[in-house]
């Protein structure tokens, strides 16, 4: 907003601009203030979307705050807020112009020929929008941000994320339409001020030559006169003595404006092109799947091997497998990561949508539940799959917290597998201490999905003698009676299961009590309902000292 105001401000007050706001009154301050927002906006935008610099940041401590690094994660809310700020000073800029294009037509004058940019009085509109460079790529520009702004609605992404995911890659069309747009050079301003100030009078022409008043001139000049009439001309016109307190005998000189717009995204816009370049020659090479396993609820575990990958727990990779599509990708989080005694890293996929179906059906083309395929014997019939990635998230902070509070809704719990399984091989090289985890599920059977890695890890920790390292709650919210997880190997795991839907302020406040005094990472990935209900609580003051900081897992 101090953007938008202080160039309104600047076109209203500034002598460069003083004819040409005679001519568009208002519009010229409006549609200049809006354009300013929508270039620093279309610059920034781009940046959150560049994952390998924010791994770095988030990485590499180059960014030493716990809460700048909790800003980072916010990446994908900054980018949509971007998003939507485009749209709305859009709006406020289409309608600018329109005034103005009818103000260009109805206040034409032949005074300011190179001012004019209707060739006649009364000029059709429509021609100067859809003939000139500027009007054209602006229809153009709005049809192109319509559609990536409706395709971005949650409605549509749930729906078919197909329609999302092309219309969204239209923003390559959009930088260069907005490059174009502003090389028109429809606008312009005075370059001769001091020779011809704003407001002045030339005797030579107005009074030889009996010109009338133009009838946009009708209002008194401004302030900014350099110096008064002489004396000499003290017996001119009424209208001269009244209207004109300059004189000169130059006349104004008009020069467009210099695009602006490429030195405000050209930096954003390398920096993306240049990551995207890196990151199609870091992914180019497909990856070696070990095994392809099928787990009850529709979910799908992919364990891979790729030369030199590495990755730390918590992050997510992006999957592209041309034979589904040519151009489509999407990012899944890692539950499995590389480590100096195995190279395998995994992921599990929850089939929704068409892509993850038709994913299935090459991986598995006689597909069942608890069947596994080693592709190692059936290479030749597989279809190739590129990796690129590992890319940063918030859950990675829950090592860094001594205490951390880990909830999981559903296939939402794949985030906190890979922290698990680090836990797993090595613990002590990391500073958390105490681990509350919390999974929430509708169906019995999708605690299958990890129920052996919690058994290997609680059975580890008990060999251990820290059995309080790790609190396992698993919650089954909707069944018909008591229910156990199948096989007798999970044992341990079926005297955590509660039946029903957690009552997170007892837990809260149970948490508190034991960690007083401490800082308690809280991290969620799950349905908004527990998300809100976790944010809520984490703000929350209680009276055991305890401080709860909230983390929520989202792809950026």
């Amino acid at each position: 907003m101090w953007l938008f105001l202080r160039t309104f401000l600047l076109y209203y007050h500034g002598p460069q601009y003083y004819y040409l706001h005679r001519m568009l009154g208002l519009g010229l301050c409006i549609s200049r203030a809006s354009a300013s927002v929508l270039n620093l906006n279309c610059s920034v935008i781009l940046l959150p979307m560049c994952r390998i610099l924010l791994a770095f940041l988030r990485g590499s401590q180059k960014v030493a705050s716990r809460k700048m690094r909790r800003l980072l994660d916010k990446s994908k809310t900054f980018h949509v807020m971007c998003g939507v700020t485009i749209c709305i000073f859009s709006v406020v800029h289409v309608a600018a112009h329109l005034v103005n294009v009818l103000n260009f037509s109805q206040n034409y004058t032949e005074d300011f020929l190179s001012l004019n940019a209707a060739n006649y009085r009364d000029e059709d509109p429509q021609k100067l929008l859809f003939t000139t460079v500027p009007g054209l790529t602006g229809v153009l520009l709005v049809l192109v941000l319509f559609l990536m702004f409706t395709a971005s609605t949650y409605a549509i992404r749930a729906s078919n994320y197909d329609i999302f995911w092309y219309t969204h890659n239209l923003f390559f069309v959009f930088y260069l339409l907005l490059i174009i747009h502003v090389s028109g050079g429809v606008l312009k301003y005075q370059i001769n001020i001091q020779q011809h100030p704003p407001g002045c009078f030339n005797p030579n022409k107005t009074l030889q030559e009996t010109i009338p008043e133009p009838k946009v001139f009708e209002e008194s000049f401004p302030e900014y006169a350099s110096q008064p009439f002489p004396e000499g001309l003290a017996e001119t016109d009424s209208f001269v003595q009244t209207k004109f307190e300059r004189i000169c005998t130059e006349e104004p000189k008009f020069q467009s404006h210099f695009p602006e717009t490429w030195l405000w995204i050209s930096g954003p816009l390398c920096l993306y092109c240049a990551e995207r370049l890196y990151r199609y020659i870091r992914s180019n090479k497909p990856v070696t799947i070990t095994s392809v396993i099928s787990h009850p609820c529709n979910v799908l575990e992919l364990r891979m091997m790729k030369n030199n990958f590495k990755a730390r727990p918590g992050q997510y990779i992006i999957l592209h497998c041309p034979r589904v599509s040519a151009l489509e990708s999407h990012p899944f989080t890692l539950t499995m990561c590389p480590a100096d005694t195995k190279a395998t890293f995994g992921v599990h996929i929850k089939i929704v949508g068409d892509w993850t179906e038709r994913f299935r059906d090459l991986l598995l083309p006689h597909w069942s539940q608890d069947t596994e395929i080693l592709p190692i014997f059936h290479q030749r019939h597989y279809p190739k799959l590129f990796v690129d990635g590992p890319f940063g998230s918030p859950s990675e902070e829950s090592l860094n917290y001594e205490v951390s509070l880990c909830v999981a809704g559903g296939i939402g719990v794949t985030p906190f597998a890979s922290v698990l399984n680090t836990l797993l091989d090595d613990w002590k090289c990391y500073k958390l201490r105490r681990l509350y985890f919390i999974w929430v599920c509708r169906d019995i059977q999708a605690f299958c999905w990890f129920a052996n890695l919690l058994c290997v890890l609680h059975n580890k920790l008990w060999q251990e003698n820290r059995p309080d390292f790790i609190n396992i709650q698993l919650y089954l919210s909707q069944t018909d009676g008591i229910q156990k997880i199948i096989g007798e190997k999970y044992q341990a795991l079926n005297s955590r299961l509660l039946i029903g839907r957690p009552r997170w302020k007892l837990l809260f406040d149970e948490i508190a009590k034991c960690n007083r005094q401490k800082t308690v990472g809280v991290f969620c990935c799950g349905p908004k309902e527990i998300s809100k209900t976790l944010h809520k609580l984490s703000n929350r003051h209680n009276s055991y000292g305890t401080r709860f900081e909230y983390n929520k897992e989202s792809f950026s």
